[in-house]
């Protein structure tokens, strides 16, 4: 059985996204994620300024006047969350954890989803698989994402970016919209996001924390790695160390950036203690131009 607060906290998330859902989100996604394509819809006497290529031989000899094919988009998306919940999401030192942060805006992604007669589904994964939510239409559907995106326990620690891809490919035959929402603490995926790419419109969100970017001045620290367990004693006082720390950061955060743009990959960064409305407006304002 589900914990009250649990229960509890899903609501909060619906009722918390619901005004960004509303007012902001559902519109401009709805003009930024296409459709699997053209569908015929009828056949209808030629107008003046209809493209000629469109004409309907066949029912223009039937009638004696001409007559053009009308095709609509087909709106139907699915939609695939794909969430990392190794044992480095569950760190925060702004207001909430990583992955506090991560079900929230998945819940604004998934209730804009589900506005749009979408469909939604949810992978959720460690070094291994966790969990398979498959798409489905329905508020109460997004519910069921958003509260295994709170309360289901993770079995493994370490993260494997590429074999959550992997399974994906292996679950979802046809081009989804697929979010990626990671950390991004981990090695050998590059690959694995390059194909994924070519198949889905895959967007990566990565979810950060200020202190895993800055350690503050604390003197001498034991760190443990969530991950693997390895423990190290460092102080955090040193000019040098910090100064390493900073640029090791950097790195990596710039060669997550070079992978992104070389598999054509869209991101959004969020943060743990700042708004993710603000990045989720760039994102979609940004791919509204691209597509105009």
């Amino acid at each position: 059985m589900i914990p009250r607060e649990i229960l509890k906290q899903v609501r909060r998330i619906e009722i918390t996204t619901r005004g960004l859902v509303n007012d902001v989100f559902s519109g401009e996604y709805h003009s930024v994620f296409k459709g699997r394509g053209m569908s015929f819809a009828e056949v209808r006497e030629y107008r003046y300024g209809d493209d000629i290529r469109g004409i309907d031989w066949n029912v223009t000899a039937r009638t004696g006047s001409p007559h053009v094919k009308v095709f609509e988009e087909e709106r139907e998306l699915t939609v695939m969350m794909v969430v990392d919940v190794s044992a480095s999401s569950h760190y925060g030192t702004r207001d909430r954890m990583k992955s506090e942060l991560a079900a929230e805006l998945c819940g604004v992604l998934a209730f804009s989803a589900i506005k749009n007669n979408d469909k939604v589904g949810l992978i959720l994964f460690s070094d291994r698989m966790e969990c398979f939510v498959p798409p489905r239409k329905g508020r109460r559907h997004a519910l069921r994402v958003v509260r295994e995106l709170l309360y289901h326990p993770s079995a493994g620690t370490g993260t494997d970016i590429a074999g959550a891809l992997e399974y994906l490919a292996r679950v979802t035959r046809r081009r989804a919209v697929v979010f990626l929402v990671s950390d991004f603490l981990a090695d050998g995926f590059d690959r694995a996001l390059s194909v994924a790419a070519r198949r889905h419109d895959l967007v990566a969100v990565r979810v950060g924390d200020q202190r895993e970017e800055d350690i503050p001045s604390m003197g001498f620290v034991e760190f443990e790695d969530s991950e693997t367990g390895r423990r190290i004693v460092v102080n955090t006082s040193g000019r040098e160390f910090r100064d390493r720390f900073r640029e090791i950061r950097a790195h990596a955060r710039e060669r997550s950036d070079a992978l992104f743009r070389r598999s054509r990959v869209d991101s959004i960064d969020v943060t743990t203690g700042v708004p993710y409305d603000r990045a989720l407006r760039l994102f979609f304002e940004q791919r509204a131009r691209r597509v105009r």
